[in-house]
């Protein structure tokens, strides 16, 4: 059983050039950028694991993709990490809202996608803090994902740039 928490949820003040994240802490963010299909965010981190974090989001298709740049001997071959939920902005101030619906997909090069945290999707509609509609939206964003993925060759990266109508870019390229 995993430790149950609400759904995680992150702005992305863009005025202000800040990330606040679902624990309160307001981090400052590199670079923001709005494209017509999303919000790009690169932001140093605080982190033993990571030292960078590079974000789309990316409303249309339900998913929040990320890379972590690690440091070393941490999750070696991770290219992409997809968060699965509801994001949208920007609001009337200029900041865009992400909230996580628990399902993560990991992308490693040339392997097909791994759908993660399934059980923690169950345990969050058990105990009433996603709706069965929630629920049922984020397993069609991750069926989406997965059978998109597949159809460009596991190329998650591809059809992240076909399905979103633009090129979801990052710092490496």
């Amino acid at each position: 059983m995993s430790d149950l928490h609400p759904p995680k949820r992150e702005i992305f003040d863009v005025p202000a050039m800040t990330n606040t994240d679902n624990k309160g802490f307001v981090r400052p963010v590199d670079r923001y950028e709005e494209a017509s299909f999303g919000l790009y965010m690169s932001r140093t981190a605080d982190h033993p694991r990571f030292s960078h974090l590079e974000s789309w989001l990316l409303p249309a298709l339900g998913l929040r993709a990320n890379i972590f740049h690690f440091v070393e001997g941490h999750r070696t071959g991770q290219r992409l990490y997809l968060d699965i939920g509801r994001f949208q902005g920007p609001d009337t101030d200029g900041r865009w809202h992400a909230e996580d619906w628990y399902l993560d997909l990991v992308d490693v090069p040339g392997r097909p996608l791994e759908l993660i945290d399934v059980d923690e999707l169950f345990e969050a509609h058990a105990a009433g803090l996603l709706s069965t509609d929630e629920c049922q939206e984020a397993v069609y964003i991750a069926r989406r994902a997965l059978v998109g993925a597949a159809e460009q060759n596991h190329d998650i990266q591809k059809w992240l740039d076909v399905a979103s109508g633009g090129h979801v870019s990052w710092l490496d390229g």
